[in-house]
């Protein structure tokens, strides 16, 4: 195998083998891989029976089946720059802003080791980001997740780096981001203010714990207001919509904090596929258009981001309009 080759291994499951823990008997049947790496791989889909992808390292053994389990070619020791277009809104020595697309990564991850918001930085920037963030993770002082859009700030020197990640963490940092969700909020203005941990049935995913008054995880708040209400849901009181455009804005800013919070007051983000529905019943099977049918990310835009400058203490302010297939979507959503 070369440096850039991935690694196939396969095996299919004796009769013995039937009800094994999978990570378990892998490692046992793979001694050169430590069944921590098999685990992880495992949760990075990079197992399949028989064709299928599998993400539970604990799932039982199916005699039978044939296993085959994807090793990714080592990957750099840090991230080599990438020629990228980026939509630049300001820029100076030690900070830049830019409008970030959907479907881009932040920074390199497992699944994203190139192609990233950080490969094409590191080319734009060639040499100048600052890096106190770690090597994958250069200048990054927050972050949008890979199908959201809108506004970011990355520093450029170390003082920006500073500075910018004390003013997220006390939380005076102005970020505004416009929802589309399914359903409507019941107060037009509220505030969610909750804790968020990570899923115990998916690694990948966050929740608010069943019990109001646990500390565990982290704690989250978003002030919302509702800008508008499209439809009318049946058999529901009069003025209540089918869908809504909501304005979030947040004083914390953990991992999927909008996402889960909209989920958890019954209003999951339109599109999004892993705490909503993400195609046909997502308002209803008769409004249903293509404009809802083809979108294909949660309904998610950083609007509007507003901050100190840590070097000169201008203040800042950055507005971006909702791109294109979001604009799509609310157009149909005004028709229903």
């Amino acid at each position: 195998m070369s440096d850039t080759e991935n690694m196939i291994r396969e095996i299919e499951a004796e009769a013995e083998h039937q009800g094994q823990r999978l990570d378990r008997w892998l490692a046992n049947s793979w001694e050169e891989l430590s069944r921590s790496r098999i685990k992880a791989l495992i949760e990075e889909q990079q197992l399949t029976m028989d064709g299928a992808v599998l993400t539970d390292p604990s799932a039982k053994v199916q005699a039978g089946s044939r296993y085959a389990l994807t090793i990714p070619a080592p990957r750099p020791d840090k991230p080599i720059p990438e020629k990228m277009d980026l939509n630049i809104l300001h820029e100076d020595a030690d900070l830049i802003v830019i409008m970030k697309p959907s479907g881009l990564t932040v920074h390199p991850a497992a699944g994203h080791w190139t192609g990233t918001l950080v490969h094409g930085l590191l080319y734009h920037c060639a040499g100048s980001l600052s890096g106190i963030g770690g090597v994958e993770r250069p200048g990054i002082v927050h972050r949008l997740d890979m199908d959201t859009s809108g506004v970011m700030v990355v520093a450029k020197s170390d003082a920006a780096h500073k500075g910018l990640t004390a003013q997220f963490a006390e939380h005076s940092v102005e970020r505004a981001y416009v929802a589309f969700t399914k359903g409507m909020p019941k107060a037009k203005v509220g505030r969610i203010e909750t804790q968020l941990v990570r899923s115990s049935k998916d690694r990948k995913k966050f929740e608010v714990p069943h019990d109001p008054h646990s500390e565990a995880g982290k704690h989250a708040i978003t002030n919302y207001q509702t800008l508008a209400r499209f439809g009318q849901a049946p058999n529901a009181a009069i003025g209540t919509g089918l869908a809504a455009k909501v304005e979030c804005r947040l004083e914390t800013g953990r991992t999927h904090q909008i996402r889960v919070h909209m989920a958890h007051i019954g209003c999951p983000l339109l599109g999004d596929p892993v705490y909503g529905s993400r195609r046909g019943g997502i308002i209803g099977s008769s409004d249903n258009g293509r404009e809802l049918k083809e979108f294909r990310r949660q309904a998610l835009h950083a609007a509007i981001l507003g901050f100190e400058h840590p070097v000169t203490g201008e203040q800042m302010r950055f507005e971006a309009e909702m791109p294109k297939d979001m604009q799509r979507l609310e157009k149909f959503l005004e028709r229903l």
